[in-house]
């Protein structure tokens, strides 16, 4: 993905993770690495700069705390859980950025009316991959696409094929700007290995439409939690967190 930004990521080393009492498997909450934050957002920083950055899903405030350091104008980050938003409130004033990011809490689905009045230049995400309720994902991009021209959004490789589909159904162009590995680490006590590389796509969504269509995607209510990780092949190791073949 090019020249890393050592400071970037050194400064995102500082801020708290998900506390694991706290940690909510039915919103798919999985921290964000530094690493992976900071190359991602020094990958896409001409869309950051001085522009007004909207963050769905925003955890931590990983991406938020990112982008303001990055020197976006204003940040939102947008999260419905209240000991997420607490945790990231702390984050931006360890990373002294309190001045330019704000929070909102907000649930969002594919009918999700966000509370905003200003639209914004980017959104910058790592929306939920969708393994718990199927077409979450899709209704993270669909919801950002409401608000903003350009969305920059973490997704499964497994699902490149479907998001770049259906981006046309939604009124924007979709395409793949960098190929990453997510270290998942080992969070719920049902995860059988210590941590994962997941296959991700940074996955850039142009709106080309003035109005977006009707929703088409149905969310039926999750399964039950699964007892262990399902077993899957280890992807090769040695690449690294973060690092990934630019597009």
């Amino acid at each position: 993905m090019g020249k890393k930004d050592f400071a970037l990521e050194a400064a995102l080393q500082r801020l708290q993770p998900f506390d694991n009492e706290q940690i909510k498997f039915e919103l798919e909450q999985y921290a964000t690495s530094a690493e992976l934050g900071a190359a991602i957002i020094t990958h896409i920083k001409e869309e950051v700069e001085n522009k007004r950055v909207l963050d769905l899903g925003c955890g931590t405030g990983m991406l938020s705390c990112a982008c303001a350091l990055a020197g976006a104008s204003i940040v939102v980050g947008v999260d419905c859980d209240d000991d997420a938003l607490a945790l990231a409130r702390a984050n931006v004033q360890e990373c002294d950025v309190d001045h330019v990011v704000d929070f909102v809490r907000c649930r969002i689905d594919d009918n999700a009316r966000l509370p905003l009045r200003n639209t914004f230049d980017t959104c910058v995400m790592n929306p939920p991959f969708g393994t718990r309720k199927k077409g979450i994902d899709a209704a993270f991009v669909r919801a950002a696409l409401s608000l903003c021209d350009v969305v920059y959004s973490l997704h499964k490789t497994s699902t490149r094929s479907f998001l770049l589909k259906r981006a046309y159904e939604w009124g924007a162009v979709a395409d793949v700007v960098a190929e990453l590995r997510f270290d998942l680490p080992k969070t719920y006590a049902f995860h059988a290995d210590d941590s994962r590389d997941v296959a991700v796509d940074l996955v850039r969504f142009r709106r080309v439409a003035d109005e977006l269509p009707p929703p088409v995607v149905s969310m039926p209510e999750p399964p039950p939690p699964a007892t262990r990780w399902a077993p899957r092949g280890r992807a090769p190791r040695g690449r690294g967190r973060g690092r990934g073949r630019r597009r």
